[in-house]
């Protein structure tokens, strides 16, 4: 593998990760940003392009990429683990110097990171955590903390209703199945409410993070339980699509169903803006830089921080107001 790059260059390595990237809502389909034996060489696969958030994060791995001068090689794995899979095997067939990916689920990765292991490319996580027992098949793992986030989340509502002795209906529009984020936004909210026995989730369901689901599953809620105190959905997309559903119901978001999301994208900030929603977790998608500095650093036979978290706030109505013009998401 080629190192590109010395000590000293590489001493500002995971610096400064998310206050650089980009807006809109482009989709990237992927292709090379350039060819040449002198370019690092990146292939990274995509989960796909569910949600407002996902997008914003392929458009500043994407930018990021050409701004370093790297060749990506970029996969859109349509939200299936075999196509993940498939690509990942196909960058060790093309020799890529460093292999990233957003995993789709969190389980079934450990044969095809060996792979990538016993062909000497080294492997970044981004966004999304895998299970493997073997820690040493990727070298680091940049994004959030899920479990954290759904603390956040928890904690908002225990403060809400503290001091208050009447049942809370919430229901929960979880991420796709298996997934990190799914599995520990769920996990850290429960932590958090059962401080307070009032506060019950009587109603779980996946919206898969996409609005046209968190729509669907949400007209399922109102049906079966109509006396819904709470929405706690798990990305800002099913939270926008659960809206509509509430408001064709007759009711108010925000008002008659206090409403929590992740994410903190532009159309979710306007949504808390206007009152529909009632508090965001922030999970910032702009990761590109970041995993640039880190691929370098890999490339290069770097010793890197194993685990990369990034920084992230919550956001209340009126924080939203004054965030939303600087939104770059």
């Amino acid at each position: 593998m080629l190192k590109r790059l010395s000590a000293a260059v590489l001493g500002a390595v995971l610096i400064g990760s998310a206050l650089a990237g980009c807006g809109g809502s482009d989709e990237g389909s992927g292709g090379d940003t350039g060819s040449g034996s002198d370019k690092l060489v990146l292939g990274f696969s995509q989960v796909g392009a569910e949600s407002g958030w996902r997008t914003a994060n392929t458009k500043s791995i994407q930018e990021a990429a050409a701004a370093a001068g790297f060749e990506l090689k970029f996969n859109d794995a349509q939200g299936k683990q075999e196509n993940q899979i498939t690509a990942i095997r196909g960058f060790i067939t093309q020799k890529v110097d460093v292999i990233a990916f957003s995993p789709v689920v969190v389980s079934g990765w450990d044969a095809v990171l060996k792979e990538a292991k016993d062909a000497g490319i080294p492997v970044i996580l981004t966004d999304r955590a895998v299970d493997a027992q073997d820690t040493s098949l990727y070298a680091s793992f940049i994004g959030s903390d899920f479990v954290e986030e759904g603390k956040k989340a928890g904690q908002w509502l225990v403060d809400q209703y503290q001091g208050k002795t009447e049942t809370v209906n919430i229901v929960e529009l979880q991420g796709t199945t298996g997934s990190a984020p799914a599995l520990d936004r769920q996990k850290g909210f429960a932590e958090v409410i059962k401080s307070n026995p009032n506060l019950k989730v009587v109603k779980s369901q996946t919206g898969d993070f996409k609005r046209a689901d968190g729509k669907t599953v949400m007209e399922t809620f109102l049906q079966s339980t109509p006396d819904i105190d709470v929405l706690y959905a798990h990305n800002d997309d099913m939270g926008l699509g659960a809206i509509e559903a509430i408001e064709a119901a007759g009711k108010k978001p925000g008002t008659d169903i206090k409403i929590i999301t992740v994410d903190a994208v532009k159309d979710g900030m306007q949504a808390l803006a206007d009152g529909k929603i009632n508090f965001i977790v922030e999970c910032s998608p702009l990761l590109g830089p970041q995993l640039m500095e880190l691929a370098k650093a890999v490339d290069a036979g770097q010793t890197v921080e194993k685990r990369v978290l990034t920084k992230e706030t919550t956001f209340t109505q009126e924080q939203a107001k004054t965030e939303l013009p600087n939104r770059q998401y």
